[in-house]
């Protein structure tokens, strides 16, 4: 399988695919649009197709090596268990915030090597904010034109902890693991996989995930967490901090499903 090195160059390629993949979005978004199913026929459908294909064909161009994505997630568990290092996409996530129309969607491309994530463009096309991370070199978000460097940041005894969370209800589990917190918790509502770019960038402490996820949801989020010095590891509802908890990896079975897992400093 062909080895990568992500340069700067591609990098800022990988980065402007995203980009371009976003524009496309956002010219079905911000159209009139009250077909909110994802028939073959929906606006939804349509960003989504029309992201795929812009990214995929992008990719391509760049590097000889797999690509997973949401729109093309039927390869067979015998062929993707040899993958070594992969590209994993997903063109448009956060359905709901692109039918709410509250910006809160994104694209997300990650490269995949050994099950861990080591690269990863997070792209909010309606709020034109992208977040990169590589994993041993760093991670800076990308808001009109100015490019500012990311770092997580560890809770300090006395201050609020900031959870992410859902707007809507929240689950028991979640519960459990705010009530097992020492302090004061403050609930940051967030869509899609800024959620754990909030971890990312400071601006959070904890992202507990206790309801489904697949890899393509997570996998670029994830890198720009590991780069801007947060973990993701796999959670235990009951012992939500343990320190011994496995970090989270990709493509290790049949399901493209996530565990539960926590995004913490």
């Amino acid at each position: 399988m062909s080895h990568i090195q992500m340069t700067p160059e591609l990098i800022e390629k990988v980065k402007t695919i995203a980009v371009e993949a976003g524009e496309k979005i956002m010219q079905i978004y911000q159209q009139d649009f009250e077909i909110y199913d994802k028939s073959d026929s929906s606006p939804l459908t349509e960003a989504d197709l029309a992201a795929h294909h812009h990214i995929v064909d992008g990719l391509q161009a760049l590097a000889e090596i797999p690509i997973l994505s949401e729109e093309s997630a039927n390869i067979p568990w015998e062929e993707r268990k040899t993958w070594v290092r992969y590209w994993l996409v997903d063109p448009l996530d956060g359905t709901k915030e692109f039918i709410k129309k509250n910006g809160e969607f994104t694209v997300n491309i990650a490269l995949i090597e050994y099950g861990e994530p080591t690269f990863g463009v997070v792209h909010a096309p309606a709020i034109n904010k992208t977040y990169v991370g590589q994993v041993d070199s760093g991670a800076y978000c990308e808001e009109n034109g100015a490019k500012n460097e990311i770092k997580a940041k560890a809770h300090q005894t006395g201050d609020t902890w900031k959870v992410v969370g859902s707007r809507s209800h929240q689950s028991p589990e979640i519960n459990k693991i705010l009530d097992g917190l020492d302090g004061e918790t403050e609930l940051v509502a967030m869509g899609s996989s800024l959620k754990l770019c909030l971890v990312a960038s400071g601006e959070a402490h904890l992202y507990p995930r206790v309801g489904p996820t697949s890899e393509w949801d997570t996998g670029a989020a994830h890198a720009v967490a590991l780069a801007a010095g947060a973990k993701v590891t796999v959670l235990d509802p009951d012992n939500p901090m343990d320190p011994d908890a496995s970090p989270l990896r990709y493509n290790q079975k049949d399901s493209v499903l996530n565990p539960f897992f926590l995004v913490s400093f």
